[in-house]
């Protein structure tokens, strides 16, 4: 026999005191079918149950939505499949409670509201200040943002543009209006989409706003890798600043595929540093140097740490050029930081125990910059192209950030030394 319908009031005093019994029911279902991210969605949810509308028609029936509360982060990840996610869950859960009710039951995935007293001082947004920098720049170069894709085509691979709005009401969404406007009459500024309340990419979630110019760089965007790698540099000479910047993570046809990561704190500091003095030697060969260790830090630290080698060893020989010291082409590491030592005087003249004390600088020095050399070695005994016997012995970021530190501070010293010598007496 089948249950009894309840009265209104029990129903939804029954559904709200034990939510749980019915969606892990749906849960199933929904595994059942394979729709694997709605079951996900409704695992991780919190349920609120909200009366929010009454029908008069045959008797009168309350119509009820189940709030499923997610993450604000996650909420804005899902993006337009919101709304299909919405419909898998509402229409596997409708058999489950007609059993019990008469009344209307819908489903709203929304993101849940906690207290947070910080939120304006928030560490990991981009600011707005940053994302107007960006867009200027972008201006002042006239870079077609869209690339060798026209902008409705681009925009979708971002958004379901068939689901947000037109401001043209003569079209019934945003990719008839945008075609309108940017093709057929092309009276909108081709930098339109920077300020669309659509888009929202000056004030809106810090991850949309990064994977819009991660977009910008993709290869099928942006084929020509000096082009990308130029606007990659543009872009995270303002995202390093808000603890962000832009890796490769991948390569495709030859060309990378950027990312957004979240800066190490003190790698954050020593790729600044690093920048600092490769400006102050004009060198632009230690600048693709600090390119290569600011997107391999965390992803690759095997090839990080035979980059901070390399910086070194670049840093030692620019200033050695530009003091007029020839030094072998086959000069090592240890070689050159022994003859730059000894070319800059490392110890002041006219102290106590001079000897004694440059012998220790000169250690500290050679020391200093044979770190990094001996983890590169490292990366030979534990990097790929050997089998793991199933505890993992590689490389990890904390060894890539240690020998960063120590080619940094090397680096730092030497120059700086470099320009008070120059300086005049």
């Amino acid at each position: 026999m089948a249950a009894p319908l309840l009265g209104r009031e029990e129903t939804i005093k029954d559904i709200a005191a034990d939510p749980e019994l019915y969606l892990a029911t749906e849960c199933d279902m929904l595994l059942a079918e394979g729709m694997d991210e709605a079951a996900d969605i409704l695992k991780r949810s919190t349920p609120r149950i909200d009366e929010t509308g009454y029908d008069n028609w045959n008797g009168g029936t309350a119509i009820w939505t189940i709030y499923l509360l997610i993450e604000p982060a996650e909420y804005a990840r899902l993006g337009t499949k919101r709304e299909g996610l919405e419909e898998q869950i509402s229409a596997r859960l409708n058999p489950i409670l007609e059993q019990y009710t008469s009344d209307w039951f819908g489903v709203k995935i929304a993101p849940r509201i906690t207290q947070q007293e910080d939120w304006r001082s928030r560490e990991g947004e981009v600011s707005v200040t940053a994302r107007q920098n960006i867009f200027d720049g972008l201006r002042l170069d006239s870079v077609f943002w869209s690339g060798r894709l026209d902008e409705v085509e681009f925009l979708q691979r971002l958004y379901d543009l068939q689901k947000l709005r037109s401001f043209d009401n003569r079209f019934k969404d945003a990719a008839g209006d945008i075609w309108q406007h940017r093709v057929n009459n092309n009276d909108w500024d081709n930098d339109w989409v920077y300020g669309d309340s659509r888009f929202n990419l000056l004030h809106g979630p810090t991850e949309l706003f990064l994977r819009f110019l991660c977009e910008m760089v993709h290869p099928v965007v942006r084929p020509d890798r000096n082009e990308a790698l130029a606007l990659v540099q543009q872009f995270n000479d303002q995202l390093r600043r808000e603890g962000w910047h832009l890796v490769e993570e991948e390569k495709i046809a030859g060309r990378p595929r950027f990312v957004a990561m979240r800066f190490q704190g003190t790698s954050a500091r020593s790729v600044s540093r690093a920048r600092t003095v490769a400006d102050a030697l004009d060198a632009a060969w230690m600048q693709k140097e600090i390119e290569r260790l600011e997107q391999s830090v965390e992803r690759d630290p095997a090839l990080a740490i035979g980059t901070a080698k390399e910086l070194v060893e670049s840093c030692c020989k620019s200033i050695l050029a530009k003091r007029g010291v020839e030094v072998s082409k086959k000069a090592d590491l240890p070689d050159l930081t022994k003859t730059l030592a000894k070319e800059l005087r490392l110890v002041p003249e006219g102290i106590s125990d001079e000897a004694k004390g440059a012998e220790t600088v000169r250690l500290i020095l050679r020391n200093l910059g044979s770190l990094t050399q001996y983890l590169a070695e490292l990366r030979g005994l534990y990097g790929s192209g050997h089998g793991r016997d199933g505890q993992h012995r590689g490389l990890e970021p904390r060894h890539a950030r240690l020998a960063v530190g120590a080619a940094v501070a090397f680096i730092d010293f030497v120059t700086e030394t470099h320009t008070r010598r120059n300086e005049p007496t």
